[in-house]
């Protein structure tokens, strides 16, 4: 008999319990007009940069301008290189290609998904502007030997913590170590905005000024324009929305870290199956739970015909993307890369997880497994 369902994420039961706490934000809005950018903007910003322990937050419409004007804002431009993983989302190179530089790939490491720290000094030439390592689900990088790297090369370090809204190293919050770093609020993220939103984090006050004019047309007094700018604005509403859901987001990480310790429990020595590891350094928020399979198509399908969501992150590295083949890479060139994109499966992971639900999704896949699928 099939299972009862168990969700990839489940975003009603994540906002049911504060629905109206947000409508009556969003309707303090609507009541002073206050759309783009705006007090309900600066109000989040001054919560989030306490929240991350950084002197200044940015509001912005998404992640990927985060990531863009981060870079901007340091002067990363056309004949510069910056170095970051090809095991990460489009946007992470997409931003680097848009500041006009070169997205140049170190490979991550095969125990933590971070980029493989050993390897950076390598890929730093004369063009080498930046270093951006990707705290990949929810982990944060190894970021001591990252910016004592960056030290000795004379390198700014942008951290993109799209996916990390709370996780911690070494008693640090992601956000705060690097130059500057940038955040998604997609509403899938731990923290979701009911919309596109995205935020840069930075304890350099001359930084946060280049970049709030990047947001604004380059405008640092209206219809005064030094550089040529963008319209990245954060709205006012979705601002509303994020002040709320902060007030909450240590508890709901707190439920994720719940889930994935039963995930570790129930599924420890598992054979076929490699889960994920919290490194020594790291406070993980497990954005998302990934696993570890050889056969992934044939344990993806026994899930999905039961009920179960599971996910993909990410099937193609970006240096394999055809947007990429400019860069002439080949399968081979990141080998660790690729094999976690060969074998990856995100299984469901949200705050609201009950253990009955984790139960469901352990015992199937233990079944798949000790039928041979991912043997």
């Amino acid at each position: 008999m099939a299972s009862s369902k168990v969700p990839f994420l489940d975003l009603k039961a994540h906002h049911d319990p504060i629905r109206q706490e947000v409508m009556a934000a969003m309707s303090e809005v609507i009541d002073v007009n206050a759309f783009a950018g705006g007090p309900f903007v600066a109000r989040f910003e001054a919560a989030y940069a306490k929240f991350c322990q950084a002197a200044h937050c940015i509001g912005v419409g998404n992640g990927t301008d985060a990531l863009w004007f981060a870079l901007l804002g340091l002067g990363v431009g056309p004949g510069d290189e910056v170095i970051t993983v090809p095991m990460t989302f489009m946007a992470t190179a997409e931003a680097i290609t848009y500041a006009g530089a070169k997205p140049v790939f170190v490979d991550i490491d095969p125990v933590t998904y971070t980029i493989d720290v050993t390897k950076i000094e390598a890929a730093i030439t004369p063009r080498t502007k930046a270093i951006l390592p990707v705290h990949l689900f929810g982990q944060c990088a190894d970021m001591d030997p990252i910016m004592e790297i960056a030290r000795r090369h004379n390198l700014f370090v942008v951290e993109d913590a799209a996916q990390a809204q709370g996780s911690g190293y070494r008693n640090r919050q992601a956000g705060s170590i690097g130059h500057v770093a940038g955040f998604s609020f997609y509403p899938g993220k731990n923290l979701g905005a009911w919309g596109e939103a995205g935020g840069i984090t930075t304890n350099d006050a001359a930084l946060c000024a280049r970049m709030q004019m990047f947001r604004e047309h380059g405008q640092a007094k209206k219809y005064y324009h030094d550089v040529v700018g963008w319209n990245g604005r954060m709205d006012g509403l979705q601002a509303a929305v994020l002040s709320v859901k902060l007030k909450y987001l240590d508890q709901a990480n707190a439920g994720r870290r719940r889930a994935a310790q039963r995930y570790n429990q129930l599924l420890a020595g598992t054979a076929g199956l490699i889960l994920p590891v919290e490194a020594p350094y790291a406070h993980h928020i497990y954005h998302i739970y990934a696993v570890r399979v050889k056969h992934r198509a044939a344990v993806m399908q026994h899930l999905g015909d039961r009920g179960i969501g599971c996910g993909i992150h990410y099937p193609v590295p970006v240096h394999l993307q055809k947007a990429y083949a400019d860069l002439g890479h080949k399968p081979g060139d990141f080998p660790v890369s690729e094999a976690c994109a060969e074998s990856f499966v995100s299984l469901p992971m949200f705050p609201e997880l009950t253990d009955g639900q984790i139960e469901t999704v352990v015992s199937e896949l233990k079944s798949c497994l000790a039928a041979g699928a991912g043997a």
